[in-house]
């Protein structure tokens, strides 16, 4: 099923992030996660995508084939294009195909220090435009809330975000934000931009205080004042800090399904506890069976 038609449903969609397992780590190591998670149910699971010549990448085919075969649940295999080519692009297809994969995440990518970039695929709108014209997979795509890190405004975010759109991409995964408010201005844009696919709000629960701290650098997501008490106060205490970010994080989902949004994406960090937690909290708002 491709996840565009899941949005047919008179319920938001709820889906988790998975990524493989370290190089030093078996790519056996995430089967218990993916046991825990399969228990939840979730609409369907995407899974991160390595750099260019590392094995992560036919990992993330493995764990989405698992997924979809083992646990009944429809995968989304991540796919980056910064070092990609057309003719690498074309085997990983070939390779969904007979796994029978039928959603795609077309992104660029960050560019791994002392690799080449490519240049069959500048933007992840050139990789949507292929991919669609090559096949009949179902292509998602990355947007920003509070504007890609390398855009000059909103303006030009979005402006970029209606090319990509309009190059095939049926289905939008929002990055992490802690404010609701900035991912409703977003929407509110988006919509008067003409971008009418489906939007998933990603929702990161805090684990750690540097985790988000990192996170935040590499996304620019703004903390707002209740959640930097949430992390000033707890920082120091790990299990106090884990179940008041599983709280900010239900609080942040109800708020958005009272707002009708689309879909929740959880950026699950493997941690099947985690995801546990926030689903048994909200699978009544959802109207998500667990």
């Amino acid at each position: 099923m491709k996840i565009t038609e899941m949005f047919n449903k008179n319920r938001p969609v709820l889906s988790f992030e998975v990524f493989p397992p370290k190089k030093t780590s078996p790519i056996e190591s995430i089967s218990e996660v993916l046991d825990e998670l399969g228990q939840l149910k979730p609409d369907f699971i995407s899974v991160t995508y390595g750099a260019a010549g590392n094995a992560a990448n036919t990992d993330t085919i493995d764990i989405c084939e698992k997924i979809k075969k083992k646990y009944g649940i429809e995968s989304m295999a991540h796919l980056t294009c910064v070092h990609a080519t057309r003719e690498s692009v074309d085997i990983i297809l070939e390779d969904l195909k007979k796994r029978d994969i039928t959603n795609i995440l077309a992104l660029r990518g960050d560019i791994v220090e002392g690799m080449e970039p490519q240049k069959d695929f500048l933007h992840a709108s050139d990789l949507a435009e292929y991919i669609k014209a090559k096949s009949d997979i179902g292509v998602s795509g990355a947007c920003y809330p509070e504007v890609h890190m390398e855009a000059d405004s909103m303006r030009e975010d979005i402006a970029n975000l209606k090319i990509k759109v309009d190059a095939g991409v049926e289905h939008l995964v929002s990055q992490l934000f802690f404010d609701n408010n900035c991912f409703y201005d977003f929407i509110e844009k988006v919509r008067i931009a003409g971008i009418n696919v489906p939007v998933e709000a990603g929702i990161m629960p805090v684990t750690s205080k540097k985790q988000i701290e990192r996170m935040v650098s590499m996304c620019g997501a703004s903390l707002p004042a209740k959640f930097s008490k949430v992390m000033q106060r707890f920082e120091n205490n790990p299990e106090a800090l884990r179940d008041a970010g599983i709280a900010y994080a239900i609080d942040q989902i109800i708020d958005l399904v009272a707002n009708g949004v689309d879909g929740v994406h959880i950026y699950t960090m493997n941690n099947p506890y985690i995801a546990r937690k926030i689903s048994e909290g909200v699978k009544n708002v959802i109207g998500h069976d667990i």
